[in-house]
């Protein structure tokens, strides 16, 4: 009697069971169908080309798929396997390295950069030999978000001259006070695993993360794209219309963000490390480094306006390339991405064993309502549509007159030919102003794309447009005058939020 109540109990368990994973199979179902159908329509209303997203779940990919087109010229279609360029994505890949070394024991997070660079210097001694590898990949330097990205954007200045030319940037802060985005100490970083492996960033890369992973279709480097074919371009916004735009090559900067993958690439990636390093029977870096990567190292501010959209995120944080906070009651591990014309984002909710990567080939914001919709529709019953709220939000951008500001009916002070000559600051190096045709030309030596005619605005300052940059508006080229009427400087300032021309210091050269 017992065994027979015993295997009625046991039938009973096994219906319950069964019909409890039929119903989760048929919600998860239910959940893709609706985030597919979302993906599908936010594509169109912000009007972007392009996009792959793939999303893993429970140890598998659940979803991975294209939309649009890789170009609008040739009208191709994207797929999972279409490559995009993942720019700060890449971040992680280079505090995975220093990670696998740290498990090796070659390094410590605590070892003194001077240990690997003795050549490493920055604002002050004290920073120059305080300054740690944990310090490299947590944006702690002192230094204000974006400083110095002009000495490496589309520079022919090698990695370890950038870094050198860091010790001229002034700091914004004190010396682990608070945050502050900083490029050039990731690309310190990959330095450091040059250093220490004895091979290149890029190989340690390839063979240490890629290839164990059967990452074959991510790249360092976009001179590598033609051989593996399928990949994406660029496109950027001009004058209210959307164009295509070269590759720009970050190979100076690689260890920030040089690598280029797809989603059914970066589905390998995300449960490596939803697996906590382990793939197989290998593991890549340890739980223990991993925990120091998801592990708050610096606080980050949130905004009122923050907490008014988001009132379940308390707290922001950064790890060890990798951003932190919390939403829905779970811990989410994210980072974005920004390339010329593409724009990227990796989000993980380790509690929920959940990851998902959205890839776009236009500068754009729709990857930020894309990571909210998502994580509504697998952590809460929230039904906000972030698309529309925040493409509205998008739209409310300021006109402002073009002529504000401008004194008119005024002449330069000068002849052109005064204004010409090399102007030369420790920052950045040389700007050369020459008279072609009439014209004064602007062209900052180590930067190709940095060339531009000048229009005279008011007195001596000139309008100033880099027309192989769409992405950066016009801006304006400021003359300084000594007291006896002569050239002594010049101030380059083109408004926009990744970089800040006026921190370059450029005195006239006699």
């Amino acid at each position: 009697m017992k065994n027979r109540i015993y295997r009625i109990r046991l039938m009973l368990l096994m219906l319950v069971l069964t019909s409890t994973n039929l119903t989760a199979k048929e919600t998860l179902k239910k959940t893709i169908t609706e985030l597919d159908n979302y993906y599908e329509t936010a594509l169109k209303k912000w009007n972007v080309p392009g996009m792959a997203i793939a999303i893993v779940k429970d140890n598998q990919v659940i979803y991975a798929k294209g939309f649009g087109v890789k170009n609008i010229c040739t009208g191709e279609a994207v797929d999972e396997n279409s490559l995009f360029a993942i720019a700060s994505n890449t971040k992680a890949f280079t505090a995975a390295g220093i990670a696998m070394l740290v498990d090796e024991g070659k390094l410590s997070w605590d070892d003194k950069v001077t240990k690997f660079l003795p050549w490493f210097e920055l604002y002050s001694p004290y920073v120059t030999h305080e300054m740690n590898i944990r310090d490299l990949l947590s944006h702690r330097s002192g230094l204000r978000t974006f400083s110095g990205d002009l000495i490496w954007y589309g520079t022919d200045y090698s990695r370890e001259e950038i870094v050198k030319r860091a010790k001229f940037l002034e700091p914004a802060y004190g010396f682990r006070e608070r945050y502050g985005y900083q490029n050039i100490m990731f690309i310190a970083a990959g330095i450091v695993i040059e250093q220490v492996s004895g091979m290149s960033w890029e190989d340690f890369i390839q063979q240490r993360i890629l290839d164990p992973l059967h990452m074959d279709r991510t790249l360092t480097s976009i001179t590598k794209l033609d051989l593996k074919g399928n990949y994406t371009t660029p496109h950027n916004d001009y004058e209210g219309k959307l164009i295509t735009i070269p590759y720009l090559n970050w190979d100076n900067a690689a260890p920030l963000g040089g690598i280029l993958s797809s989603v059914a690439d970066l589905s390998k990636w995300m449960l490596l490390q939803l697996n906590h390093g382990i793939i197989g029977d290998d593991t890549l870096f340890t739980a223990k480094s991993q925990h120091e990567m998801w592990h708050a190292h610096t606080v980050q501010t949130v905004s009122a306006l923050s907490e008014k959209m988001f009132p379940s995120t308390h707290f922001k944080a950064y790890g060890l390339g990798w951003a932190l906070m919390d939403y829905h009651g779970r811990k989410i591990v994210s980072h974005g991405g920004g390339y010329d014309g593409m724009i990227s984002r990796t989000v993980l909710v380790p509690e929920e064993n959940l990851g998902f990567v959205i890839l776009t080939n236009s500068n754009n914001s729709i990857s930020t309502p894309l990571m909210y919709k998502t994580l509504d529709m697998f952590l809460s019953d929230e039904n906000t549509d972030w698309s529309e709220k925040m493409l509205v939000q998008d739209n409310r951008t300021d006109k402002k007159d073009p002529e504000e500001g401008r004194i008119k009916n005024t002449s330069p002070s000068l002849d052109l030919n005064e204004y010409t000559g090399i102007y030369g600051g420790k920052i950045y190096g040389n700007t050369e102003i020459i008279l072609a045709d009439g014209h004064l030309v602007l062209e900052m030596k180590h930067t190709k794309i940095f060339k531009g005619s000048l229009t005279h605005w008011h007195y001596d300052t000139f309008e100033i447009e880099f027309k192989e940059v769409p992405s950066l508006p016009k801006g304006k080229v400021h003359f300084k005058l000594n007291a006896e009427g002569k050239v002594e400087e010049l101030i380059i300032d083109v408004p926009n939020p990744d970089f800040d021309f006026t921190e370059l210091d450029f005195k006239k050269l006699k």
